[in-house]
C-alpha cells in the first residue's frame, strides 16, 4: 500500500438514525448512476418509522448486487432538508471532514477503478453482494486537504460546464420546437411583408390534414426523403467482423432525441460486406423502431452504420434534415403509441415511410435556421463529450495524487 493510501473504514462511521415520530416525509431512493432519485417504491403498509434518515454530507450505498451490476451505487446527499430511505441502505458519514472532504470521497467513489475493485470483492453467488467489512478495507489515496480542495474545485467546474451545456441544449430544443410549431403548425411564418401569415389573412386551402397555406402540399416521410435505409448486425460469432474500428455501428439505445457524434461499437470492412448494414451519411435522421425506444429520433453527425432496429432517413440537405427531425420530435408521442407487437413492440419501416408531413417551400425551411440550431446542439454535445473525457482523466489521476 502506498504511504498516502488509507483504508476507507479509517475515515467513516455508520449512521443509523431512524424516522421516529415520522418527522421526515421526503422519501428518496438511490440509483445505479450514483445519484439520489425520487423513490417509486410502494410504501403502502410500510412502517416508515423504521426508515433511515439521511442528512447533508452523509452517504448512502447499496452493497447488494454489486457484481451483477458491475457498479456499487453510492451517493453523497447534498440537500439541506433531510430525507428518508430504505433501511436496507447503509448510511455513513466522514468522521473528520477536515481530514477527508466529502466531495473528494465522492469523487473517489465515482471512479471506474473503484467499481472494478468493488466487483472483485463482491461475493454471494448470482447477486454478488459486497460485505461491509470488505468495503471498509478498500483503500483510497488521501492527499493533504488543501490538495483535495483544489482537485474538487477543478472537478466541479467541469461538471458545472457540462450541466450548463446540457441546459443550453434543452433550451435550444424547446426554442426550435416552439419555432417549428409557430411556423409549420400555426402557419404564422413571416409573409412577404414580415407579418404572421395566417393571422394577417394569408390564403389557406383545404387538404387531408385540414387547412394549409396556399402553395403547400401534404406528403409522406418517404416522399420527403432522398432515400430510406435500415441497418444490420454482422455475426457476433465471427471475430474479425468486430475486431477493428473501421465503421461506427449504432444501436437503438443510443438514439435518444440527440445528435450522434460517436458510437459505442464498431464493425470491420468484412462485417459491413457480409451483413445488411449500410453506411449512412452525415445529417441522416434516425428513428428507433423496436422496444422501449421505439419512436426516439436522432441526427447523425458522423458517417455510421446501424443495427436493423434503426430506420435511416436521408434528406437533401441539413435544413431538410432538421425540418424532418423536429417534425418527428413534435409528433413523437403519437408515433411511439403506434408501436405494436408481442414481446417487443415495434414500428415498421412501412409505417415510418407513410407518416404524413407538410411540404412548405424549401426556402422557408432554410429561413427558420433549424439547421443552425442542430449545428449548435452538435457543438455543445461535442464539448460535453470532451469535458466528460477530461473529468474521467481527472478521476483516474486521483490514484497518483501526492501531498
Amino acid at each position: 500500500m502506498r504511504s498516502n493510501y488509507k483504508k476507507i473504514g479509517d475515515f467513516i462511521r455508520l449512521i443509523d438514525e431512524r424516522n421516529l415520530g415520522l418527522k421526515v416525509t421526503n422519501l428518496t431512493g438511490l440509483s445505479i448512476s450514483k445519484e439520489f432519485i425520487r423513490s417509486v417504491a410502494n410504501t403502502i403498509g410500510t412502517d416508515m418509522e423504521n426508515y433511515k434518515i439521511i442528512r447533508t454530507n452523509q452517504f448512502a450505498c447499496s452493497t447488494m448486487q454489486v457484481r451483477r451490476d458491475k457498479k456499487m451505487p453510492v451517493a453523497l446527499y447534498r440537500n439541506d432538508e433531510p430525507a428518508i430511505l430504505s433501511p436496507a441502505y447503509p448510511v455513513f458519514e466522514i468522521s473528520d471532514p477536515t481530514v477527508l472532504l466529502p466531495d473528494y470521497l465522492m469523487m473517489w467513489f465515482t471512479r471506474s477503478e473503484f467499481d472494478r475493485e468493488a466487483c472483485f470483492y463482491a461475493i454471494g453467488g448470482v447477486r454478488g453482494s459486497l460485505e461491509w467489512e470488505d468495503f471498509c478495507n478498500m483503500t483510497l489515496s488521501v492527499p493533504h486537504p488543501d490538495k483535495q480542495k483544489e482537485i474538487v474545485k477543478e472537478y466541479h467546474s467541469i461538471l458545472k460546464r457540462i450541466d450548463l451545456n446540457t441546459q443550453l441544449i434543452r433550451k435550444l430544443e424547446e426554442t426550435a420546437l416552439s419555432l417549428y410549431k409557430h411556423w409549420f403548425v400555426n402557419f404564422e411564418f413571416p409573409d412577404e411583408n414580415g407579418n404572421p401569415y395566417k393571422s394577417s389573412g394569408g390564403e389557406m386551402v383545404d387538404s387531408e390534414l385540414g387547412e394549409i397555406p396556399k402553395g403547400w402540399a401534404v406528403g409522406t416521410v418517404k416522399g420527403f426523403c432522398v432515400d430510406m435505409k435500415s441497418g444490420g448486425t454482422p455475426s457476433r460469432d465471427i471475430l474479425n467482423y468486430w475486431d477493428c474500428n473501421d465503421y461506427p455501428w449504432l444501436k437503438t439505445g443510443e438514439i435518444k432525441n440527440n445528435v450522434i457524434i460517436a458510437t459505442e461499437e464498431f464493425i470491420s470492412k468484412e462485417g459491413l460486406k457480409e451483413s445488411s448494414a449500410k453506411i449512412l451519411p452525415i445529417d441522416t435522421v434516425l428513428m428507433s423502431m423496436y422496444g422501449v425506444n421505439a419512436g426516439d429520433v436522432a441526427i447523425l453527425k458522423i458517417e455510421s452504420t446501424t443495427n436493423q432496429a434503426c430506420c435511416g432517413m436521408i434528406c437533401a440537405d441539413k435544413n431538410q434534415s432538421a425540418f424532418l427531425y423536429f417534425h418527428l420530435l413534435l409528433n413523437q408521442e403519437f408515433i411511439s403509441s403506434q408501436a405494436i407487437g408481442g414481446a417487443q413492440e415495434n414500428l415498421s419501416k412501412d409505417f415510418i415511410e407513410k407518416i404524413p408531413i407538410l411540404l412548405p417551400a424549401f426556402e422557408l425551411m432554410k429561413r427558420t435556421e433549424l439547421g443552425t440550431i442542430i449545428e449548435t446542439k452538435e457543438m455543445l454535445t461535442r464539448e460535453i463529450s470532451s469535458l466528460n473525457k477530461i473529468s474521467k482523466l481527472l478521476l483516474s489521476k486521483l490514484a497518483t495524487m501526492e501531498d
